[in-house]
């Protein structure tokens, strides 16, 4: 099966690299050391800290791994090939809530980048998925988890 190509900004693409050399170069060997220390506390079968240990160990090459494998496949988003006009992948889109008049300020991006507190939304997510290809002036009703919400886009930009 074919792997999707992963957008990234240059910046979501700098921080997984990152945090994946942190993880290759010192949590690897955290954990190897607590495995090392709970060894001696004796039988394994009956030892919470190896076990704790263990988990945390499998944690950590499992999102080495995931990390791995969104690099891959990234390719770095162009942003001069970003259209002005409509939403896209790492366009910063303003959206009012057409209930409350609340705005909220959001830059679209792929899933292995997002972070919603950080103001990051997932092209994938229920918002990034409304709001892509539309122009500002637009309406768009949102079917959410928490149920439905209107937004419009009151302003676009890179």
């Amino acid at each position: 099966m074919a792997q999707k190509e992963i957008v990234l900004s240059p910046e979501g693409l700098e921080k997984l690299e990152k945090e994946l050399e942190y993880l290759k170069s010192v949590r690897r060997r955290e954990v190897a050391e607590r495995i090392k220390q709970a060894r001696q506390f004796g039988d394994l079968d009956e030892n919470s800290e190896y076990e704790d240990a263990k988990n945390e160990q499998a944690f950590v090459e499992a999102r080495i791994a995931e990390l791995e494998n969104v690099l891959r496949y990234a390719r770095v988003l162009n942003r001069e090939a970003i259209d002005p006009e409509r939403v896209s992948l790492g366009s910063k889109v303003t959206l009012r809530d057409l209930d409350t008049g609340d705005e909220f300020t959001y830059t679209i991006v792929s899933s292995a980048e997002a972070d919603p507190a950080a103001g990051r939304i997932s092209d994938q997510s229920p918002v990034g998925r409304a709001v892509l290809g539309q122009r500002p002036g637009a309406q768009v009703e949102v079917a959410a988890p928490l149920g439905r919400f209107r937004y419009e886009i009151v302003a676009l930009g890179r």
